[in-house]
């Protein structure tokens, strides 16, 4: 290192001096100190003071300029040199070299900005207000055609100085985006895709722009699908198809890009690597193959993109997807059961895979996963059964196939993302289905644990699932019996709860399945709607001005229905539910208005 502090001695009094012969010697004398040890030579470089010498010598009509931004690049490569490097105030004069029309200034001038703005606030910061992105991105766009092997470097090395510019920081790639960086990336990928090095720099590039929403839009009016859908066709090694893969994914989250990478042919890409996966055991395979399986079922989130796919049910790919579902691999159990319900999101798929015997596939699949199961094979295929349930002529097709039955066994689990979707299920299939609501609703050990699952107040979405699917029951058999069953079971007062809920769907379904309490068996369940403060409840529904009026008319019809027990008919009597009827005559809303008369008399005479 005494060589190293002889050289940079030199250096100062050469520069100073302007001998350009020596000059050149002592840059050579730098580069090769770095290259020996690159951390131990910056850090005398640093100590030395020779950076602001470099400011006079980075003149775009320096000969040395080309060698002083090199040592720059070098140097940066070091995290401690960064700030420095922006202290001395060297980012104005290397932006100014981006002028130049020489090839290896460009070069160089190209790598000390990226190595500055590497994980550098400051860096970047100064680049950006010397306005350097906005130069090297007109820079790209300018070369892009050129094939040239020396203009090839350079554009690699311009595309990892934007990526570094703005990796991780949102303000500066929206930046970026605002300059139509995009565009021109998509367009050099087309070009250059037999070079391996600007191709993953592009790819590297578009991975760190594609996160942000603002991308997504630019991303969808250019080529960007068939390239890549192309480029991944080329690719044998993991590590590239993985670094497609890192692109694919949030592109694929914007629906005109899903139709986009289908109408490209991404969809028979995926497929292939699900073959050539399957059966292997290396990790490096296993995770291809659950990035494919996941782009696959992401694909089909897009309506569009999915119709596309279903192809009226005879499409190739729903049909590959389908045989998924009976391997015995789980991750693609996993995605079949996905992709059948993202496929069952439109009553006419729906249907149709009903009656193609779908509901068979997938009621296999749980059985094999009742047992200490996968938990998100179980959640996945009983999505699928939900989905499936929706139209009004499958259900009853469903429950003969044996579905709820298959759905019971997993009361057991204590997953609640399972439990949620198995009472999503439930309360699909039993939709107008009176028998079935009659059976489920008799079945003690399923309300037992709707009634248990009503007081899950760490899982929000479980017990307003539970409290539907009591109130369901109910209101779908209208049963006598399945109401006593909810009575000794203690669901009484959950469905009380349930009428003070923020959304009115539940409210109405909760007043509703309390008046076919009150109505059918009021005796055996008056202490438990007692207990659960219910004529209050209905006196505050009535009074609060922003109670919905389907809540409203719900409300009063349980007024009266409740009127026929001793206990409750003294609670109305005791709050002032004819002053708030009365104002109610006046309502806009003539069936509440109507009901409002109807209630204001039952009350009066009853009184």
């Amino acid at each position: 290192m005494d060589s190293l502090c002889e050289t940079l001695q030199k250096l100062k009094l050469t520069a100073a001096e302007g001998g350009v012969d020596n000059l050149e010697r002592d840059l050579d004398g730098l580069l090769k100190a770095l290259a020996h040890s690159n951390a131990e030579a910056s850090e005398k470089i640093q100590e030395s003071g020779i950076l602001k010498v470099f400011l006079d010598l980075l003149a775009p009509q320096s000969s040395c300029a080309p060698k002083v931004a090199n040592i720059i690049a070098e140097i940066a490569k070091n995290e401690f040199m960064r700030s420095p490097c922006v202290d001395a105030g060297l980012i104005p004069p290397l932006v100014q070299l981006l002028h130049c029309k020489d090839q290896e200034i460009l070069l160089q001038t190209g790598r000390a900005l990226g190595n500055i703005c590497y994980d550098s606030h400051e860096g970047r910061s100064a680049v950006d207000q010397a306005g350097g992105a906005q130069i090297v991105a007109d820079l790209i766009r300018s070369l892009c055609q050129n094939t040239e092997p020396a203009n090839q470097r350079l554009l690699t090395v311009f595309c990892g100085m934007l990526m570094n510019y703005s990796h991780d920081d949102d303000i500066l790639q929206a930046q970026l985006i605002g300059m139509g960086v995009i565009p021109t990336l998509v367009k050099l990928l087309g070009i250059h895709s037999q070079n391996a090095a600007l191709t993953e720099m592009c790819l590297v590039a578009f991975g760190n722009l594609a996160e942000l929403e603002s991308s997504k839009e630019q991303f969808a009016s250019t080529n960007i699908a068939e390239e890549l859908a192309s480029l991944f066709r080329k690719q044998a090694e993991h590590e590239k198809k993985e670094m497609i893969f890192e692109v694919l994914a949030p592109l694929a989250e914007n629906d005109t890009i899903k139709l986009q990478l289908v109408d490209a042919g991404l969809v028979e890409c995926l497929l292939d690597v699900v073959r050539q996966t399957v059966d292997s055991n290396k990790d490096e395979d296993i995770a291809e193959l659950k990035t494919a399986s996941d782009l696959m079922v992401l694909l089909l989130l897009g309506d569009e993109s999915m119709q596309k796919l279903f192809d009226g049910g005879k499409g190739s790919v729903f049909q590959q997807v389908l045989s998924w579902v009976p391997s015995h691999n789980h991750q693609l159990q996993l995605a079949g059961a996905l992709a059948i319900a993202n496929f069952a999101r439109n009553d006419g798929n729906c249907i149709h895979m009903v009656d193609a015997g779908i509901v068979q596939l997938l009621l296999d699949l749980l059985d094999r996963h009742v047992e200490d199961g996968n938990v998100t094979v179980q959640h996945a295929a009983l999505s699928a059964l939900r989905n499936l349930a929706i139209p009004v002529v499958n259900k009853s097709k469903m429950l003969s196939a044996g579905v709820s039955d298959e759905v019971l066994k997993f009361l057991k689990s204590e997953m609640p993302p399972v439990q949620f979707k198995l009472l999503g299920t439930l309360r699909m299939l039993i939709d107008t289905q009176a028998d079935a609501a009659d059976q489920l609703g008799k079945n003690a050990k399923l309300v037992g644990r709707l009634v248990e699952w009503c007081e899950a107040k760490d899982h929000a979405g479980v017990m307003g699932e539970s409290n539907r699917l009591l109130s369901a029951l109910i209101r779908h058999s209208k049963s006598k019996d399945v109401i006593r069953t909810i009575i000794h079971a203690g669901g009484v007062k959950h469905l009380v709860t349930m009428a003070t809920s923020e959304h009115v769907i539940m409210q109405n379904e909760a007043l509703v399945a309390l008046g076919l309490i009150a109505a059918l068996d009021l005796g055996s369940a008056e202490k438990e709607l007692e207990g659960a403060s219910l004529v209050p409840i209905l006196h505050r529904l009535l009074s609060d001005d922003l109670s919905a009026p389907e809540i409203k008319y719900n409300s009063m019809i349980l007024i009266c229905a409740v009127m026929g027990s001793e206990p409750l008919h003294k609670e109305v009597q005791g709050l002032t539910f004819l002053d708030v009827i009365s104002k109610l005559r006046s309502h806009e809303n003539k069936t509440v208005a109507h009901q409002a008369s109807l209630t204001e008399q039952r009350l009066t005479v009853q009184s």
